[in-house]
């Protein structure tokens, strides 16, 4: 079955290349015709010897008329070209419109032309002399049209499909991109999930009051993350809810060890839309490894304000200073790798020891105006290392 399918498709392919060859063949032919005509009446033209100039000058006209006629008329029939199946139903009505519409307006054109430069005696003359081949030159732009045709149906063709791919490869990288923020799209940490239901248990007995504030918080806070599924963007006020209520959590687990702020310094900046879970990783990621470090009583404060353009977030604790040579873990990562595939180079991931030790992540403003209705990836995919 596969090797008459190979001769079948290998047969069609030399008939259409035999097709084409013959068809370029003839265009070459004509062309080169073409282009001697014109020498030769562009020639006459210039220098007029003969007293036909003035025949010369209406085949000139009747030239240019009839190529405007084969554009305008291939064109539009190009419109409704796709009713009829069958090419060859399309090229024979073709013929037709053009048989008809260029003969009429060549019959108009010389018909007034020979009665004002002619007298009757001559014209009679002329059609009783048995050499009126007039009507052949019809053929010049019925052929003409059918070759200019031809070739705009398979450019058409062949940009649709050419479209059409594009669109798929659109599409297919849509998804590729919604596929990586997916797999970046931070979850919970189970380690987080582990430790607030051992703290539960823990408190159960000696402290139920607090056990049940955590497990109301709990119950929040995945109601939270379960709820949001298929978006890729929330408000800022939204996500700041959702990390105090992390933070609540935390607070309940820790105790006094634990303390926090969070400062939205300018209101207007609460309905722009961020990417979600795109502070939660990094307040975790602060108690992990800096409240949970800390000897004395931890203190976060995340901070978000708006600084020549550019919406920052910081994340500050009080825990001991990052590391002179930092290895990014896949918290710090998965949030560089999000705002790489979202923002491209409008986004940066600082990390900073001096003047405070902060996390500090910085989006242009302009990008952030209105949530994007589609995710597309960004126009560069270059990666760097996390900034210090």
């Amino acid at each position: 079955m596969s090797s008459f399918q190979n001769l079948k498709s290998g047969k069609l392919f030399l008939q259409s290349s035999l097709r084409d060859w013959l068809i370029s063949i003839v265009i070459c032919a004509m062309l080169v015709y073409g282009l001697s005509g014109i020498i030769y009446f562009t020639l006459e033209l210039a220098n007029p010897t003969g007293e036909y100039i003035g025949i010369t000058v209406m085949i000139c006209i009747s030239n240019l008329v009839n190529a405007a006629c084969v554009l305008v008329i291939c064109s539009l029939f190009g419109l409704v070209a796709q009713r009829f199946q069958s090419a060859w139903v399309q090229h024979l009505i073709l013929s037709l419109i053009f048989l008809v519409v260029v003969g009429f307006l060549n019959f108009l054109m010389w018909r007034g032309f020979m009665i004002n430069y002619f007298d009757r005696s001559k014209i009679a003359l002329y059609r009783n002399s048995g050499n009126n081949t007039s009507a052949l030159y019809l053929l010049c732009p019925i052929v003409v049209g059918n070759l200019f045709f031809y070739f705009q149906q398979r450019a058409r063709t062949y940009t649709r499909k050419i479209t059409e791919q594009e669109y798929q490869l659109l599409h297919l990288e849509q998804l590729k991109t919604r596929a990586e923020l997916e797999a970046l799209q931070a979850k919970i940490n189970p380690h987080f999930l582990y430790n607030a239901l051992n703290s539960i248990a823990s408190l159960v007995h000696d402290e139920p009051d607090r056990a049940e504030r955590m497990v109301v918080l709990l119950s929040k806070l995945f109601r939270y993350t379960t709820g949001l599924k298929n978006r890729y963007f929330n408000s800022i006020v939204d996500e700041l809810e959702m990390v105090q209520t992390y933070l609540d959590v935390e607070q309940v687990r820790f105790g006094d060890r634990l303390s926090y702020r969070i400062d939205l310094m300018n209101p207007a900046l609460k309905d722009v839309q961020i990417p979600q879970f795109l502070l939660q990783p990094l307040v975790e990621n602060a108690i992990k490894h800096g409240i949970s470090k800390a000897a004395g009583p931890g203190a976060i404060l995340l901070r978000i304000t708006e600084e020549d353009g550019w919406l920052s977030c910081r994340i500050h604790d009080n825990g001991p200073a990052f590391p002179e040579e930092l290895v990014a873990g896949y918290g710090l990562q998965s949030i560089q790798d999000k705002l790489k595939l979202l923002y491209g180079n409008d986004a940066r991931l600082l990390v900073e020891n001096k003047p405070f030790k902060e996390v500090v992540v910085q989006i242009k403003k302009e990008r952030l105006t209105t949530p994007p209705d589609v995710i597309q990836p960004a126009l560069s995919t270059e990666t760097r290392p996390i900034e210090r």
